[in-house]
């Protein structure tokens, strides 16, 4: 029920949700008799968000409906139809246009499951087919990933802060539109939050949803305590109350009187909730207050403007928070709002039938891409995970012992026996554009972020100078690399 109104979420076709370089390239593909040429892309990230340790991988169910409906229909190929080149004539010619409109989506597409802890330049989504198809679909999958993973891991940061405490996500008046709105319930709600104020996420996603009331409903009223009673008579069963609309601790007062008559008759008070002044004076002092009234289980839930740093300090101040309602920070990832992912073409079939590695150039180290039709290999043992190896599938050593080199500092290299278990990250979702992937249940992912991060150690969770966990490349994709890194060099200098 909730995946079908998902689905249902935009009538009309979404294909054309891309940039339009990816159709002049498509174009250029078809024109030159490229179009069905096989190739293999990759998405990836080059540096770890928030100056953190990890990334959570999420917007995979996303792309899956994406590519299951990828198809462009009437209203797209008139739209394409309309598009004039600097001459005034049209940008795309009617053979290109009606291909498009028989164009069925065929590469098989293999992806790192949601909920998965990721880092720097491993592959989250590998891409192998027609590189017509293949360079259609970037825009659309790094729109995906790079919002969705980047609010999951922000909401992760939010809840390893509280320690285990509930974090509620409040952010929808804030985010950026209605797809950031839902998008963000979706990921805060994966990456560790226990629900969302956003009633259509709820709806749609099967999300639990919280809110109680807000200042305008105290200041309709002629005073404090008859706004409370009266939300206490009309919603008995949902009494978190607002106390510092005029005097916060005089609030907390007024609270614990309409908290005594809902107890008469057979409710509870659940909780108060402060928006604003000392969040940790206030919240010790409300706790003293409410203890002594009776109310030790009343929670004390803070809002305004919260983040993993205002929650770690007011932890260290032994603020008395049991809630926190945290928003802008966390839909809008306010301290970094892109994650920077890239789509990069790794290899491409030549015609004799063996493969091309291809990859970029730059000046900067950390922008010279992998080449190779890549894997990432995670060893671990019965306590935690050790390290995360890249590799070729083609040219993977058949061999009980590896050893990862990190790209950017060949120094750094790690080696791993037959003692260590392993499991390969990327799997297939589809087959030659055939679906073959059933995504996990919303809850199943969030069960997998906390399953994950608790295997890592926790200098890698870390807010402050995280510890950098073992990721390289197979020695023999490191040596592939050099080797064509080298020639590529040479080949500049002609």
């Amino acid at each position: 029920m909730i995946m079908q109104i998902t689905k249902n979420l935009y009538s009309s076709s979404l294909s054309l949700l891309t940039d339009l370089y990816q159709l002049t390239m498509a174009y250029g593909y078809w024109k030159s008799g490229k179009g069905e040429q096989e190739s293999v892309f990759n998405l990836f990230f080059r540096r770890n968000p928030f100056k953190g340790g990890y990334v959570i991988a999420c917007g995979l169910e996303y792309i899956l409906d994406y590519l299951e409906n990828f198809r462009l229909d009437e209203t797209d190929i008139a739209y394409l139809a309309s598009l004039k080149g600097n001459d005034g004539s049209m940008l795309f010619e009617q053979d290109f246009l009606d291909y498009l409109a028989n164009l069925k989506f065929t590469c098989s597409v293999e992806a790192i499951p949601e909920g998965t802890v990721v880092f720097p330049n491993e592959p989250l989504i590998r891409v192998r087919g027609p590189i017509i198809q293949c360079q259609l679909i970037e825009t659309p999958l790094l729109n995906i990933i790079n919002f969705q993973s980047l609010i999951a891991t922000k909401a992760s940061r939010m809840c390893l802060a509280t320690k285990g405490e509930s974090v509620l996500e409040f952010g929808l008046r804030r985010a950026q539109g209605i797809d950031g709105g839902l998008a963000a319930s979706r990921a805060s709600y994966i990456g560790g939050c226990d629900a969302t104020s956003n009633v259509l996420a709820g709806k749609l996603f099967g999300i639990p949803v919280k809110g109680t009331h807000a200042h305008s409903w105290v200041m309709s009223f002629e005073n404090e305590i008859e706004a409370f009673e009266t939300y206490a008579q009309v919603m008995p069963n949902n009494c978190v109350f607002l106390v510092d609309t005029y005097d916060t601790i005089q609030g907390v007062k007024h609270a614990i009187e309409v908290g005594k008559k809902l107890k008469e008759k057979g409710y509870k008070m659940v909780g108060i909730r402060l928006d604003s002044g000392d969040l940790a004076y206030l919240s010790i002092e409300a706790r003293k207050i409410l203890d002594e009234a009776g109310f030790q289980d009343t929670a004390i839930v803070a809002s305004n403007d919260l983040d993993e740093y205002t929650v770690e300090s007011l932890k260290h101040q032994d603020a008395k928070i049991t809630m926190w309602g945290i928003g802008t920070k966390l839909v809008t990832a306010y301290d970094q709002p892109a994650l920077g992912g890239v789509y990069k073409i790794a290899a491409i079939r030549k015609k004799d039938g063996n493969w091309s590695y291809k990859m970029k150039l730059s000046e900067q180290a950390i922008k010279v891409s992998n080449p190779g039709i890549q894997q990432v290999r995670r060893f671990y043992n019965d306590q935690e995970f050790l390290g995360d190896m890249i590799y070729d599938e083609e040219t993977m050593p058949k061999t009980n012992v590896h050893t990862i080199i990190d790209p950017l500092d060949m120094t750094r290299s790690k080696t791993f026996d037959s003692s260590y278990q392993f499991e390969d990250l990327l799997v297939t979702v589809f087959d030659k554009g055939k679906s073959t992937y059933q995504s996990p249940n919303i809850e199943d992912i969030r069960k997998r972020v906390q399953n994950q991060l608790a295997k890592f150690h926790s200098g890698v969770k870390r807010f402050a100078n995280p510890h950098t966990y073992p990721v390289g490349l197979e020695e023999n994709l490191f040596k592939l690399k050099m080797e064509l890194l080298t020639k590529l060099r040479k080949k500049e200098q002609i």
